[in-house]
């Protein structure tokens, strides 16, 4: 057993106050000076610090515009299971199950959480996210013990210098036009895969509600050269990002107030990165808080391209790359699946990640 994993699977056991297995020695990791984070398409963005691996959400199947009866999603045309050959080739590019040691769900869609059960028996990884997230997953041969729900406010350190906060968000849309897809919403339980394939139905009103609104993610990492920090959040709807989130008469708090909330505990009055989508209206309201040196967008390239074809078309939104000018932040602009970045003290810059690249057969265009 790696020693992250020992770190995770303690602090993950803590979280659930579920018993812990066995005590094994570990050897004690080298410092961590670096994040290095490669983007694999929507919101999946994969963290190697150090020898701790993360996978945020990792959707790499891709169901057709077919497989739900119109544009809004609510409901499917028949049940669907995971690409198990897409995702095993995107586990190899990445380095194997042991690149993959923890996997977090931001949100339950079919376009965040329709892999993640796949992920977690390929790897055994552990999850973190919504309750919705772990029924799923049961409902697909992952144990219930490998799974943690997560309400918001919980603080989860991970080992090696790196500190989780999760922050209870809310997902994009508006109740008054479309609230299947926005208003937050749990499964009661492991939806029942059908009987002939084995399949799940994906509809935002069947087996993939968004579980409650959404997780969002503040990290920290101390090394030896001062501390890193990144805040990572996968959907974000400007119309009620400054009110409480009540799932059955229970209130999570407002998303702003709860991520005002993370950062005073994390001690931080910005941040390096922020990992984010939602646009100008969002940064409007979420720049100020996180005051971040950078900005890396991520779900701006559609749900239902080829994931091999690759990014369907360049990223562009004039109004957002305003808004972060004129806060001075930096964006960091991804051209191609599979593009990496390494943060340290001094930034963010891209570094290679051919091997992978040429793997998935991706080709990228010059970085201007």
């Amino acid at each position: 057993m790696r020693p992250t994993r020992v770190a995770v699977a303690a602090a993950l056991f803590a979280c659930a106050c579920l018993k812990p297995p066995p005590a094994v020695p570990v050897s004690v990791a080298a410092p961590t000076t670096h994040v290095d984070l490669t983007w694999l398409s929507i919101a999946n963005v994969h963290f190697q610090i150090g020898p701790l691996a993360i996978l945020t959400d990792g959707y790499v199947t891709r169901l057709p515009p077919s497989a739900f009866v119109d544009e809004r999603l609510i409901h499917s045309t028949g049940p669907f299971r995971p690409d198990s050959a897409a995702v095993a080739r995107v586990l190899s590019a990445l380095g194997g199950p042991s690149r993959v040691q923890l996997l977090l769900s931001g949100h339950s869609h079919f376009d965040h959480a329709f892999d993640t059960a796949l992920w977690s028996r390929l790897t055994g990884a552990r999850i973190i996210g919504p309750m919705t997230t772990c029924f799923q997953a049961t409902a697909q041969d992952v144990p219930a013990s490998r799974c943690t729900a997560v309400q918001g406010g919980e603080t989860i350190p991970l080992g090696d210098g790196v500190t989780m906060r999760v922050v209870r968000w809310n997902h994009s849309g508006d109740p008054a036009v479309n609230p299947e897809q926005h208003n937050p919403s749990e499964l009661a339980g492991p939806p029942h895969p059908d009987a002939r394939t084995g399949g799940l139905r994906p509809g935002l009103a069947e087996d993939f509600p968004n579980g409650g609104g959404g997780r969002a993610y503040l990290f920290t990492l101390d090394t030896p050269d001062g501390r890193l920090s990144w805040f990572y959040q996968n959907s974000a709807s400007p119309v009620d990002l400054e009110k409480p989130i009540v799932v059955d008469g229970v209130s999570y708090g407002a998303p702003l107030e709860n991520l005002r909330a993370a950062m005073r505990d994390a001690r931080l009055e910005s941040v390096d990165l922020w990992i984010a989508t939602g646009g100008a209206p969002i940064a409007a309201l979420v720049l100020p808080v996180v005051r971040p040196r950078a900005y890396l967008p991520v779900h701006w390239d559609g749900l239902f391209a080829p994931f091999f074809a690759g990014v369907p078309a360049p990223f562009a939104d004039s109004a957002l790359e305003a808004r972060l000018a004129a806060a001075n932040v930096r964006l960091v602009r991804p051209i191609q699946y599979m593009d990496r970045w390494r943060l340290d003290r001094d930034g963010v810059h891209a570094i290679e990640n051919d091997a992978a690249t040429r793997a998935l057969g991706f080709t990228s265009p010059p970085r201007p």
